[in-house]
């Protein structure tokens, strides 16, 4: 029998060195991962690779019953079980099931309403990071007695050191196990182990099934990411075999889920909770039997879970096993991994469909892997009650998916559990379970990884805030964009006074004693006449815009494979980033994912966006957005800020580079974008972003206000569906633009900056950052700052109509000049004081 790691060993030279069951238990793949290009493909643990539910669920038992005899009854009475999620939800119940005298817990990345976490963590490696700890009883995690942590695979081992730290500083206690299918740490890694449980004076044992390493060859991560670019340009990201004619209906099975019966281990799972399961199984099982019977031909059946809800379905499976079905099991999951149709690979098919749960985290692609092709003739699909939405039964959804694969679909739904936080409620205490029965489990979810985790409050003490980083803010809670348009990683400070006169912020920023980000200018509310100016150009511009957004768009998507996510730079880039959002989805159906972070000169980027984007997207896919360069100070920023993160691509995708500062545009020329005209009318109401330290802690994103009472005066909407509005009569220009600029030299030449350079000493400033090159830029100086002058491109037209007229509001020069490679170019007023002169010996203030 081929093993499914051959493809893989025979292109990048990997080896699986160890224990000789290694290769009948893991296989290899490849998926577009910035920290690991090859994934352990688990043949026992039942996510990817559909497996008897016996041999899945009979690995974690006997792990489990292994730590019952090496801590023996009494101290397995006093343990907690810990599993993490996505993938090892369900080996963390059979291994709790196992010792049969412990509760488990595992995390999640499904926050729920009114459960306040007890602590959460982050994985640097896997694809999807950030999970959270919800015990119902918060006094779950608080005991002194041992803490087993159950993951599938125990690679470097810094996600369970870094869990068992900081649970130690909370709650200390002398013991902790650790339990995997496979072992893989180096040497290093191992003595690290020792070294640890020496510091902080506790016992820390391993149990695994098998053991051994991967040896890695030198530039094994560059090669597999060429390997995987060159298979999905040859082959495409997904293999599935031709559909054949089947049946389109499915059927639901009736299942008596027990009353207040947990569905899995998110909140906890006690031994009364096992026995109770332990009890329904079997009537459980004869639902999902009659639903099979009632379509026939059903010999040969796959149980497939969802997620973290891992467990249950896997229980479901060794009942109808026991009851002489011939069964398999697996689950979807977050995880993207490259499929090839080879017997020597691990993942010979792959189904993609919308996440169908609501997910926190916003929509996105969700997987099942080896069930095309798989030889199944029915499939029974069990999701929990928060999975079953219009979204699963859609077309395109799982439910169509599984359908165009198997002949027969069974649904199977399971109550979603919602924790009672009731204080009359009677909380597990360890050690006081007076059963030794051998019980089973529930389970869900997918992840392996390795980096922080967060506090457990100590049992007397209110749940503390989780560092766990927040989901993004969207409308219309926070901006007047629609909530799929734009999911903004930044923290609400719309309660804050933050607002300071125009003159009083110059002084203080060219005086050093403040950062512009520290405060926000007093918001610009536009004369009549200005309004008029806009809509105006709105509507002369609105094709040659939507012509820069499709050209910007289709040179994306050309040269990213995969999906893009967009990530604007707030917030000139959002109204970019959502028109580019808008041409995907008009030109080719795509729903690409479009966030907005914040990026502050002298500071660099948000560093908190960027780790919650990679724990839930591939870095490698991001697209940073802005809506245009002046002399290309952001782009130099996010290049400097992006050396500390792995596997961000800098370049920055812009509607128009003036400048000549990156090589992904819409357009090279200097002209007006609306958007640029206005301030936060324009960008669905929300303000510049703040950093200042007593607002912006570690933990937190950078912050912003959302101006509700500004709704009056929103012009957000309108300049979005004016651009779209054209996009039809663009497309074949912009079709004819992309092929020409995608064999064209498109390498920065940094001409704006050298221009900046000169015009600063020219004009006796000294200083580029108060040269401001460009239509956008010139506006934000007119609107935000004390400007000195304006140097406009003789001959500049109906471009700079709108510059003008707030050049004339505020008292401001606009001098005509030749060889600018701009329209224009703001000058700040230079070392500014109320009541100083500036080169010329003239002081300016607002009107």
């Amino acid at each position: 029998m081929v093993w499914t790691g051959t493809w893989v060993a025979e292109r990048l030279g990997v080896e699986l060195i160890g224990d000789e069951e290694l290769p009948a238990l893991l296989g290899l793949a490849l998926r577009r991962n910035p920290k690991r290009a090859h994934l352990l493909v688990s043949g026992v643990l039942g996510k990817h690779v559909p497996q008897h539910p016996s041999v899945v669920y009979g690995a974690g038992l006997d792990l489990g019953r292994r730590v019952r005899a090496l801590l023996g009854d009494e101290e397995t009475a006093r343990a907690v079980v810990l599993g993490y999620a996505e993938t090892a939800t369900a080996l963390g119940h059979a291994v709790a099931d196992g010792l049969a005298l412990a509760p488990y817990l595992h995390s999640t990345r499904r926050p729920v309403p009114g459960v306040a976490p007890a602590g959460g963590f982050e994985e640097s490696h896997s694809h999807a990071t950030s999970h959270l700890l919800l015990p119902e009883d918060p006094k779950l995690l608080a005991g002194d007695g041992p803490l087993v942590l159950v993951d599938d695979e125990f690679s470097t081992g810094n996600t369970v050191l870094n869990t068992i730290r900081d649970l130690h500083e909370r709650h200390p206690r002398e013991r902790y196990v650790v339990v995997a299918l496979v072992d893989m740490r180096a040497a290093a890694d191992r003595d690290r182990l020792d070294a640890f449980a020496e510091e902080i004076g506790a016992r820390v044992d391993l149990v695994a099934r098998a053991a051994g390493t991967v040896r890695l060859p030198e530039g094994v991560l560059e090669k597999g990411r060429a390997l995987v670019a060159e298979h999905e340009a040859r082959h495409g990201a997904i293999r599935e075999p031709e559909t054949v004619p089947l049946a389109s209906a499915f059927v639901r099975a009736a299942l008596d889920w027990p009353r207040d019966l947990p569905d899995g281990g998110r909140h906890g799972f006690t031994p009364a909770h096992r026995e109770r399961l332990e009890a329904a199984l079997p009537s459980l099982a004869a639902g999902v039997a009659e639903a099979l019977r009632s379509r026939p031909g059903t010999g040969r059946v796959l149980v497939l879970g969802f997620e973290e809800l891992m467990y249950a379905p896997l229980r479901l499976g060794t009942a109808l096993e026991e009851a002489g079905h011939d069964v398999r099991y697996s689950t979807t999951t977050r995880s993207p991994v490259l499929a090839v149709d080879d017997p020597g690979y691990a993942i010979r098919t792959r189904l993609v469909f919308p996440a169908h749960d609501d997910p926190a985290d916003g929509p996105g692609e969700r997987y099942a892997y080896n069930v095309a092709g798989g030889g199944f003739d029915a499939v029974v699909l069990v999701v929990d009650s928060a999975a079953d939405t219009p979204a699963l039964h859609a077309p395109g959804g799982l439910l169509a998916r599984l359908g165009e694969h198997v002949p027969h679909v069974v649904l199977a739904i399971v109550p979603s559990y919602v924790p009672s936080r009731a204080p009359e409620a009677a909380p597990y205490t360890p050690g006081t379970a007076g059963t030794t029965r051998t019980v089973e489990n529930s389970g869900a979810d997918e992840a392996t990884a390795d980096d922080t985790v967060t506090e457990v409050p100590d049992a007397t003490e209110a749940p503390e805030r989780s560092s766990m980083l927040p989901e993004p803010l969207r409308g219309p809670a926070f901006s007047s964009y629609a909530p799929e348009e734009v999911g903004w990683l930044l923290q609400d400070l719309s309660d804050v006074e933050l607002e300071a006169p125009t003159e009083e912020r110059e002084e203080a920023i060219q005086s050093g004693g403040a950062h512009y980000a520290e405060s926000l200018p007093v918001e610009y509310q536009p004369s009549e006449r200005y309004q008029e100016l806009f809509h105006a150009a709105l509507e002369a511009s609105a094709a040659r815009i939507a012509r820069a957004v499709g050209t910007v768009t289709e040179t994306v998507l050309a040269e990213r494979p995969g999906t893009p996510v967009l990530v604007s730079l707030a917030r000139a880039g959002t109204p970019v980033g959502v028109l580019m959002r808008r041409w995907a989805r008009a030109r080719h159906g795509l729903d690409l994912p479009h966030y907005a972070v914040s990026i502050v000169r002298g500071r660099g980027i948000d560093a908190n966006a960027l780790r919650w984007l990679a724990a839930h997207h591939d870095p490698a896919d991001v697209v940073f957005v802005d809506g245009w360069t002046g002399k290309g100070a952001i782009t130099r920023e996010l290049a400097e800020a992006l050396k500390d993160f792995d596997g961000f691509d800098p370049d920055i995708a812009v509607l128009a580079d003036p400048g000549s500062c990156v090589r992904t545009y819409g357009t090279r020329e200097d002209f007006l974008i609306p958007s640029a005209c206005l301030n936060s009318t324009v960008s669905g109401l929300i303000s510049r972003t703040v950093l200042r330290s007593d607002l912006v802690g570690p933990d937190d994103f950078h912050g912003a206000k959302f101006y509700r009472e500004l709704a009056g005066s929103d012009v957000s909407g309108a300049f979005l569906d004016a651009v779209a509005a054209r996009f039809e009569e663009v497309a074949a220009t912009v079709d004819t633009d992309v092929k020409e600029l995608l064999t064209a030299d498109r390498a920065p030449t940094w001409e704006g900056w050298a221009a900046v350079e000169r015009i600063s000493e020219e004009y006796g400033i000294h200083d580029v950052n108060l040269v401001k090159p460009g239509v956008g830029e010139t506006t934000r100086v007119l609107l935000r700052r004390v400007p000195w002058k304006i140097l406009a491109k003789r001959g500049a037209g109906a471009d700079l109509a709108h510059v003008r007229l707030l050049a004339e509001q505020r008292g401001v020069p606009v001098e005509e000049v030749d060889g600018l490679p701009y329209s224009c170019v703001g000058l700040i007023h230079p070392e500014y004081t109320r009541g100083a002169t500036g080169a010329d010996g003239k002081a300016v203030v607002s009107r």
